[in-house]
């Protein structure tokens, strides 16, 4: 007989005011050198979203967008016919 088990998380700031309030979302934050993670509902984890910035790891550079040939000929074609339009306007 095979049974499921279940397991709800709850909201833990809510959780300190003994309230049970099922958790959706995860709150990251910063904690003496550690990331740490703590269950949220939605209305805690969009206040603590307008009230904290979001968490940026600066030990790892920063990656650049890399630009397809598509898009990198048609912002050419673009620049070169705003350019020849340009050319055809002071005549």
């Amino acid at each position: 007989m095979v049974t499921e088990v279940f397991t709800r998380k709850y909201c833990d700031p809510h959780a300190v005011r003994e309230e049970k309030v099922e958790a959706t979302e995860v709150i990251q934050f910063a904690w003496e050198g550690a990331v740490r993670e703590v269950d949220a509902c939605e209305e805690c984890f969009k206040e603590h979203e307008t009230r904290y910035e979001p968490l940026v790891d600066y030990s790892r550079p920063v990656k650049k967008r890399r630009v397809t040939k598509k898009t990198a000929s048609a912002a050419t074609d673009k620049s070169e016919s705003s350019d020849s339009d340009a050319d055809s306007d002071d005549n």
